[in-house]
């Protein structure tokens, strides 16, 4: 098994993608708009990798974040609001705001249990601030640490009761990032004392059993290298600081803020220690560059998989989506 994630062309896979993936072994897989046609289709694709691969916990992964962060769209799914409405409900309402996070996790949780998908790159625990890119904005869920953890949590358990695994993202903290990483390489220049408020949430949920890294240059760690592809970084914050001990995706590997073909920004990140790459665009040619060039799956990236996965081995608690969507509602009105 190859410790990379890769997107899919289409609704379906094509005949190359079904012979190069059965070959190939990736990790999981990661699915976009593209491939989010109906509920039927979704099924049938996410049975597809499930077979193909050959195993029942295949990881398939989607960011659903809500807000303008959803792969699934209305009308075939319903919308639900970013992270900022959860913030807001929080100021007036503590406990109705960790009561609607964690009702709303568990809703997307079914939702994306019912077509397959088994892995949400959410929740986002990147601390806002208001002088940087929009690239975060609405979709952080506060600027106060202890407030973006405790909704964090909340979205986690959600998440799990819906059958799902939650990812917290971007470590160590995306929220300082003057420019989008989408676009180019930001450069975080406060010192280790400012930045503890961006690593604390993290910290907080270090027993999260999933990560993924953030694009970002932190000089007071490493002058040189962006975070995914940093030792200093991954070592000494993220497995240090944070006490992360989780399995760690990068962020997408085809993102402006690397540079390098995909081979070499695959073999970087591994060799800062991440443990798996993500490589979401489904181009022939790059992934074959990519597996070509990492080696398979180590022991403790399948152990960090395993302890992963197994935390949704029961599979989504019984529950009623519009019940929960209701309740959620019903609570953020509140605000």
């Amino acid at each position: 098994m190859k410790p990379v994630i890769f997107g899919v062309s289409g609704l379906e896979l094509t005949a190359e993608e079904r012979d190069f993936f059965r070959d190939a072994d990736p990790l999981g897989y990661i699915l976009f708009k593209r491939n989010c046609g109906d509920r039927a289709q979704m099924k049938a694709l996410t049975d597809s990798l499930r077979a193909l691969s050959g195993r029942v916990d295949l990881p398939i992964l989607i960011d659903q974040e809500g807000g303008r962060v959803a792969r699934m769209q209305p009308p075939v799914w319903p919308a639900f609001p970013a992270g900022a409405a959860f913030d807001a409900l929080y100021e007036k309402a503590p406990i109705s705001a960790i009561e609607a996070a964690r009702a709303n996790g568990q809703a997307l949780g079914l939702m994306l249990s019912e077509v397959g998908v088994t892995v949400d790159c959410a929740p986002l625990l990147d601390v806002r601030r208001p002088e940087v890119t929009d690239a975060i904005g609405d979709r952080a869920l506060g600027g106060e640490p202890m407030r973006v953890a405790a909704l964090g949590r909340a979205i986690l358990d959600g998440l799990r009761r819906g059958g799902v695994v939650g990812v917290v993202k971007h470590m160590p903290g995306h929220g300082r990032a003057l420019v989008d990483s989408h676009l180019e390489l930001p450069r975080v220049k406060a010192d280790a004392a400012a930045l503890e408020v961006d690593i604390e949430p993290f910290a907080r949920l270090a027993d999260a059993p999933m990560g993924m890294t953030a694009h970002l240059v932190f000089e007071a760690w490493d002058q040189d290298r962006p975070a995914t592809l940093s030792p200093i970084v991954v070592r000494d914050i993220i497995r240090g600081r944070i006490g992360f001990d989780g399995l760690l995706f990068t962020d997408d590997i085809d993102m402006k803020a690397l540079s390098g073909t995909p081979g070499e920004k695959a073999m970087a990140a591994l060799a800062a220690g991440c443990d798996v790459v993500l490589d979401c665009w489904a181009r022939m040619e790059e992934m074959v560059e990519i597996t070509g060039l990492l080696p398979d799956a180590g022991p403790e990236c399948l152990d960090r998989l395993a302890r992963a996965m197994a935390t949704i081995a029961d599979g989504p608690e019984a529950a009623d989506i519009d019940a929960l969507i209701a309740k959620r509602d019903a609570l953020l009105a509140l605000a």
